[in-house]
C-alpha cells in the first residue's frame, strides 16, 4: 500500500462543513487534502441539494447589510425585516429540541452565526434576502417571519461553487472519487487515513483529520436498524453518499456516539419522487405549505396539527408523522384561499397532482384514500372552524383555531369550500439524521471517557447532540459553517 506523507489536514467530504474545515485551515498556513467519494458533478454532499437558507442572529437590517449589502434602499423602505436575537435563537433551538440539545454547542452555534456568514461572504458566498420563502406583503411592505431573513444565491450549488473556487485559489487539493476506508492511528492518536482510489488503495499521513462526511440517511439499513420499522423505506432527500461510513469509522477507534440516533429531519416529500435527490429538480419535491391547507391519510382523516407553528419550525418533523399512516402517504389539500400562497414548488413539473371543480369530485381523484373518510373529515373541519375572513398572514401565528376536533389545527384554519380544489400526494423524505458523534466546543471527537481523541475533529451532519425530534429551519447550513471553521483553525493546529 501506497504512503504519502504530505498534509497537514485531511478533511472528509467536500460539501458546506467540510470545505469550511479545509479553508479555514489552510488559512491557518496547513496544506489540507480534501478527500470527496463523489465525481464532480455529484460533490459536496447534502449541501449541493440544499435550498441554502441560513439562520442567523441580527438586531436591525444594518446587521444584514454586513451579509446581503446588495439590499437596495427601496428594498429596505418597503420591508420589516425585524431582528432575530441571540435569546431568539437559543429559545427556538432549545424548543424545538425538547431542550435536549447540548447547551454548549448550542451557543457555539448561535454566537458564531453572524460571524460565520460574514467569513463566507468572505470567501465569495453571496447571499440574498429571503423575499420569496420568508416574507410576505402586509399593509405593502414585506413582513419576514421565522428568523430566515437570507439565503445563498444559487442555493447549495452556488454555495459549493464560491467554496470551490476559494479552494482552487488557496492552493486546497480536492479529491473526487476518492474513498475513506479507515483511520491511522499512532498508538491513541490519529495520523492519517486509508483510501481507496479507482481499486487502489493508499495511506495519506497527516497531522489531523476532519470527519464532515454526513450521516446514515442514505444508508437503508443503518435507517431501519437506528430509526425503526419503514424508514428503509423513506425518500432520500440529498445525496446517496452519505451512507454513515465516518460514523463507523470513528465509534471503532472508540469515538463517543451523542444525539438522537432513533431521530431525524424527515419532512413532505413529493409521493413519487426517485430513491434519492434529483439535482435537476433539486429541493423541488418538497411540498411546506401545509400549514394553509389540511394533509389526509389513506383513512380520509387528518392525522397532525398543520397549523402547530410557522412552518419553518414544524417541517422538520412532518415526516415521521407521514411514515407512521396507513401506506406511509399522504394528501395535501387546498383551496382557492390557499392557492394562490401556494410555495414555488408546487408549480413544478414532476408532481403527483390532482384537480376538482368540487369538493365531492376531489374526493374520488385521491388515490388510495377513502373517499367517505375524507368527505366527513372536510365536513367536521369546515363546522369546526372560527367565522370572520381575515386576511391569511403566514408571518405570525394567527390563533385561528378549530375547536372541538381530536386532532386540532391551532393556527390558519380557514374553511376548505372554494373551489377548484387541489391536492398533492407526498411521502417521508428524509434529510439528515440527528445521532452522530460527540465533540467537545472545540469540535473535537471525543471517547468514551468524553476525552478528546487526538488529531481527530468532525463537523456538520456528523455530529450529535445539536437536534432531537426537531429543529430551527435554517441551522443546518450554519451548523457545518460554524463547527467546520473551528474544526479547521483547531486541526491546523496540529503539525506533523
Amino acid at each position: 500500500m501506497t504512503v504519502i506523507r504530505d498534509y497537514d489536514v485531511i478533511v472528509v467530504g467536500a460539501g458546506n462543513a467540510a470545505m469550511a474545515a479545509a479553508l479555514t485551515a489552510r488559512q491557518n498556513g496547513a496544506k489540507v487534502v480534501v478527500l470527496e467519494a463523489a465525481d464532480p458533478g455529484n460533490a459536496g454532499g447534502n449541501t449541493r441539494y440544499a435550498a441554502g437558507q441560513m439562520r442567523t442572529t441580527y438586531r436591525d437590517v444594518n446587521d444584514l447589510l454586513q451579509i446581503v449589502p446588495d439590499l437596495s434602499e427601496s428594498e429596505i423602505a418597503s420591508s420589516d425585516f425585524g431582528s432575530y436575537l441571540r435569546e431568539d435563537y437559543l429559545e427556538d433551538i432549545g424548543r424545538l429540541t425538547q431542550y435536549r440539545c447540548n447547551p454548549d454547542l448550542a451557543e457555539v452555534l448561535v454566537d458564531n452565526s453572524h460571524t460565520s456568514l460574514r467569513w463566507m461572504r468572505e470567501q465569495g458566498v453571496r447571499f440574498q434576502a429571503s423575499y420569496g420563502r420568508q416574507a410576505v406583503k402586509v399593509s405593502g411592505r414585506f413582513k419576514f417571519w421565522g428568523g430566515l431573513p437570507c439565503e445563498v444565491w444559487g442555493g447549495g450549488p452556488g454555495l459549493l461553487d464560491a467554496y470551490y473556487r476559494a479552494a482552487a485559489k488557496a492552493g486546497i487539493e480536492l479529491r473526487h472519487h476518492t474513498h475513506a476506508l479507515n483511520l491511522v492511528l499512532d498508538e491513541r492518536r490519529v495520523v492519517g487515513m486509508h483510501c481507496a482510489f479507482e481499486g487502489e488503495t493508499f495511506t495519506l499521513r497527516a497531522g489531523a483529520v476532519v470527519l464532515a462526511c454526513g450521516g446514515f440517511e442514505a444508508n437503508a439499513e443503518m435507517r431501519a436498524r437506528y430509526l425503526g420499522p419503514n424508514w428503509d423505506l423513506a425518500k432520500v432527500r440529498g445525496t446517496k453518499f452519505n451512507t454513515g461510513h465516518g460514523l463507523a469509522m470513528a465509534l471503532s477507534i472508540g469515538a463517543s456516539s451523542a444525539g438522537h440516533w432513533s431521530g431525524a429531519h424527515s419532512t413532505c416529500w413529493d409521493m413519487n419522487a426517485p430513491e434519492t435527490g434529483d439535482l435537476r429538480v433539486g429541493d423541488g419535491y418538497q411540498k411546506f405549505s401545509y400549514p394553509i391547507g389540511i394533509m389526509v391519510n389513506a383513512r380520509g382523516e387528518r392525522f397532525v396539527d398543520e397549523g402547530a407553528d410557522l412552518q419553518t419550525f414544524t417541517y422538520a418533523r412532518i415526516g415521521r408523522e407521514i411514515l407512521a399512516q396507513p401506506g406511509m402517504f399522504a394528501w395535501q389539500v387546498f383551496d382557492q384561499r390557499a392557492v394562490p400562497l401556494l410555495l414555488p414548488e408546487y408549480r413544478i413539473k414532476q408532481i403527483t397532482k390532482v384537480t376538482a371543480p368540487t369538493i365531492e369530485d376531489l374526493a374520488g381523484k385521491l388515490e388510495g384514500v377513502d373517499a367517505r373518510g375524507f368527505l366527513k373529515t372536510v365536513e367536521d373541519f369546515n363546522r369546526a372552524v372560527p367565522s370572520g375572513e381575515p386576511p391569511i398572514n403566514l408571518s405570525i401565528k394567527d390563533g385561528r383555531a378549530t375547536t372541538g376536533l381530536d386532532v386540532p389545527k391551532s393556527n390558519w384554519a380557514y374553511r376548505l369550500d372554494r373551489g377548484p380544489f387541489e391536492a398533492y400526494a407526498v411521502t417521508t423524505g428524509i434529510t439528515f439524521t440527528f445521532g452522530g458523534l460527540r465533540i467537545s466546543p472545540r469540535a473535537q471527537v471525543l471517547d468514551a471517557a468524553w476525552k478528546p481523541i487526538p488529531g481527530l475533529y468532525a463537523a456538520g451532519e456528523i455530529v450529535g447532540g445539536l437536534f432531537y425530534g426537531g429543529y430551527p429551519g435554517g441551522t443546518g447550513l450554519v451548523s457545518g459553517a460554524v463547527f467546520g471553521r473551528i474544526a479547521g483553525r483547531e486541526a491546523a493546529g496540529i503539525r506533523k
